[in-house]
């Protein structure tokens, strides 16, 4: 493994992503019906600060979890999702009328040795999470048409669209993930959506700018097909992209699988989850989803059909010795300059 590991590093591994392209649609495809249908059957899991909601926080060191739930449900409320906090327990309910807030209140006190003015109470109202959930999506509205903006203008459209077919792939399998795991989704979870948009953006475009650079002055006489040439590219990427998200990760990671279990830091597991999920899809869908159907919509221009027929007419022969190659080709050389045995056999 390390010999692999060693020979990705340097740049001697050629993975044809592209040449794959049916093989990541599928498994897009595959992921996407399964989020698609947890949306659908289990919905998310919204926060009490989006449904509203009744809030009871206390202090009872010796409780465990199975004893919190049960005496609040013992006390007639529903719904109810227990936390441990750095302050003691906090407990979410449905909203609670007056007289069922103090009879859950004596439930409590006297099943953990408590005065009743020690389990607080807050009422939280469904209006601020709507206000909440109003500027998401306009903040994602705005983000979106600034993507496709500023790829329009430095790239081209085209790269445009892959690049928001990847963001709203990694958003519909990240909230796949949410609604089948039944995580709860707070307003810290909104924070991490957007926060992987930006994440997956940085991946696309990395990908996207070295594309550019190898595939600018494809000509009538290049050795290599868009195809070939976006491969390539893709392949010196792939090292730069995975250890921005091997860095990037390890500290999401210790957050949701060591903060949350050994620490109990459940504020942050909402957030963690988001980041965790987002950041392994971004770096898939930039690699697998963005980068193919961009040449999928590429190939299909006169220009590079017609160097895919020349080089298909001669039996693929220079694209493959241009494919074996393990640096990018420079422009010279895409568009059929002599190499340096050539000019020597000539000289002979």
């Amino acid at each position: 493994m390390s010999g692999i590991a060693r020979r990705l590093y340097r740049g001697e591994v050629d993975v044809d992503f592209v040449g794959r392209k049916k093989l990541w649609y599928g498994l897009s495809a595959a992921l996407l019906v399964i989020s698609i249908a947890g949306l659908l059957l289990n919905g998310l899991n919204l926060g009490v600060e989006f449904k509203g909601g009744s809030v009871f926080s206390f202090k009872a060191p010796t409780a465990n979890i199975e004893q919190v739930r049960t005496t609040f449900g013992d006390a007639g409320a529903h719904q109810v999702i227990v936390q441990t906090t750095s302050n003691g327990w906090r407990v979410t309910t449905e909203s609670l009328p007056p007289e069922e807030v103090t009879t859950v209140q004596k439930s409590v006190a006297d099943r953990f040795g408590l005065p009743q003015n020690q389990v607080n109470l807050q009422v939280i109202g469904a209006s601020w999470g709507d206000q909440v959930a109003d500027k998401a999506i306009i903040g994602l509205i705005v983000f979106m048409l600034a993507i496709i903006l500023y790829l329009t203008v430095a790239f081209e459209w085209k790269m445009a669209l892959g690049a928001i077919v990847a963001l709203l792939h990694d958003l519909v399998i990240t909230a796949g993930v949410y609604a089948w795991s039944g995580f709860e989704v707070t307003p810290a979870t909104l924070l991490g959506f957007l926060t992987i948009l930006g994440y997956s953006l940085y991946d696309a475009v990395v990908v996207f700018d070295m594309i550019k650079e190898v595939t600018a002055k494809l000509g009538t006489t290049s050795k290599m097909t868009y195809t070939q040439a976006a491969n390539n590219a893709l392949n010196h990427t792939l090292i730069r992209s995975l250890n921005t998200t091997l860095v990037a990760i390890l500290p999401v990671a210790a957050i949701l699988f060591i903060g949350t279990t050994l620490f109990g830091a459940g504020t942050l597991k909402d957030l963690s989850l988001a980041l965790f999920v987002g950041m392994l899809v971004g770096t898939y869908s930039s690699l697998c989803v963005a980068t193919p159907l961009l040449v999928t919509l590429k190939e299909r221009e006169p220009r590079y059909q017609a160097i895919a027929r020349r080089l298909a007419a001669t039996g693929g022969k220079a694209a493959t010795a241009v494919k074996s190659s393990r640096q990018p080709v420079p422009a010279g050389a895409a568009n059929g300059a002599a190499s340096d045995a050539d000019k020597r056999n000539k000289k002979k």
